[in-house]
């Protein structure tokens, strides 16, 4: 694994030939595919990875601020303490990922394919998932801070012991969704999109305030 410390993206993804570190050649399409690099407490902000292919890379305590990684696909790779805001992944694709003990702000994954990917710990405010699809992904003992599932698609997704503070659902599909072990659930809007969803007695108390308003329900007395 070829290691990167004070690198940046300019790097690993430079030099012409359509090939970067791994040594591996680009794919039909053009973007390049890197394997097997590791990024260690680098500064990758306001780096341009757009559509560029990652696999089995490891990012550790790197900075992600307006890093752009549009359509990029990132396999089999892990991210822990990653940290940064504005980070763009907007139409990108996360499969086989872990995204340990980050510390995220308005971090863009709309339109993006989240395909068995583990959120543990760390906390992400304001994440774009609209019109996004996720599925068989688990966020666990991380915090949530306005999460926007607007137009998403969610099938198996776990929420486990973590915090989902004003989430929006905003014409969200849910299929199979367990959200039963959030600590905190708190929806802002799109509560009526729960269906396909799992949540505890607890839970729906909670949110039984929210439910009568969206269906219109005065409770007096």
């Amino acid at each position: 694994m070829v290691r990167f410390v004070e690198g940046d993206f300019g790097s690993c993804l430079g030099g012409g030939d359509g090939r970067g570190q791994s040594g591996e050649a680009a794919a039909d399409d053009g973007d390049a595919l890197h394997g097997w690099l590791e990024f260690f407490e680098a500064d990758l902000s306001a780096q341009d990875g757009a559509g560029a292919r990652f696999m089995d890379c490891v990012l550790t305590g790197c900075a992600l601020d307006e890093t752009r990684l549009s359509r990029a696909r990132v396999l089999d790779s892990v991210l822990a303490g990653v940290r940064g805001v504005g980070t763009d992944l907007s139409g990108a694709t996360l499969r086989d990922v872990e995204l340990t003990d980050a510390r995220l702000g308005g971090t863009q994954l709309h339109g993006a394919v989240l395909e068995r990917v583990l959120v543990r710990g760390g906390k992400i405010d304001f994440l774009n998932l609209r019109s996004a699809r996720l599925r068989d992904v688990v966020f666990e003992s991380c915090v949530l801070v306005e999460p926007d599932f607007g137009g998403a698609r969610l099938e198996r997704v776990e929420f486990v012991d973590c915090a989902l503070k004003g989430a929006d659902l905003s014409g969200a599909t849910l299929t199979d969704v367990d959200l039963r072990g959030a600590a905190s659930l708190e929806i802002a809007r799109g509560v009526d999109r729960l269906a396909g969803a799992v949540i505890s007695t607890g839970q729906l108390l909670d949110l039984a305030p929210v439910l009568a308003g969206e269906l219109g329900i005065r409770v007096e007395g």
